[in-house]
């Protein structure tokens, strides 16, 4: 995977996921797979696009006891997706734990999946973070701190905002991947979503990867949004 553009393919029944990828066929794309999704379709989602030739990022956001981390990254590793990820709430010691599982669960000759943390939720603004969350300090520095944490772990990289992009590639370098959710284009509503940017401004504050789900799944024309979008992440004219 190369600067990805994941659809978030966030459905709770079988007929409008494969509806909504009707639009794709000709395409080979790069989807994330969430929990509703996941939870309801469970692997056969997964070997189902697999099949069609699309890179997972199997967005799952692990965050437990790091023996069950461990072995349950092992099962996902066998899975055979891009990428998957976990909470870095818990912990170094967890995190470790979540890559020795995708390492020992990994086939031989098979490239181990990625593996990214997640800093804080793109819901999250400073209010939440002291109020509810009891947690000192600037949301920006937390996220920093947590991405610090995963990377001294030996993850590959975070989820976060795109805003938070330069800071985290300052302390953890260039190559430590950022993937960032919350993208929406100039005329979409931001919903839940609070720190938000569009697909040109993340590839300007260095995102290695985005993820856009409402934007292109309550829409009339999927892939001609896709391709809009795409062609602005990737800073080249629409086809």
């Amino acid at each position: 995977m190369q600067n990805p553009l994941f659809i978030a393919l966030d459905f709770n029944h079988r007929g409008k996921r494969r509806q909504f990828l009707e639009h794709f066929q000709d395409e080979q794309i790069d989807v994330k797979v969430g929990m509703e999704l996941f939870y309801r379709e469970g692997v056969k989602v997964i070997e189902e696009l697999k099949d069609a030739g699309h890179e997972i990022f199997l967005d799952l956001k692990l965050h437990d006891i790091p023996n069950t981390v461990n072995r349950t990254m092992r099962v996902l590793a066998e899975m055979e997706i891009s990428m998957v990820n976990v909470h870095a709430a818990g912990g170094q010691v967890m995190m470790e734990a979540a890559i020795e599982g995708l390492e020992a669960g990994t086939r031989p000759g098979k490239e181990r999946p990625k593996l990214i943390a997640v800093t804080q939720l793109t819901s999250t603004n400073e209010e939440m973070l002291k109020q509810q969350l009891h947690i000192e300090g600037s949301l920006e520095s937390v996220v920093c701190s947590y991405a610090q944490l995963a990377k001294e772990a030996g993850l590959d990289g975070v989820v976060c905002s795109a805003k938070e992009v330069p800071l985290i590639q300052k302390g953890c370098g260039a190559d430590f991947l950022t993937v960032t959710p919350g993208i929406r284009r100039h005329t979409d509503h931001h919903g839940d979503q609070i720190r938000v940017v569009t697909p040109a401004e993340a590839r300007a504050l260095g995102s290695w990867g985005i993820v856009v789900g409402r934007s292109l799944t309550t829409v009339n024309d999927p892939l001609h949004v896709y391709k809009e979008m795409n062609a602005d992440w990737k800073g080249v004219a629409l086809r």
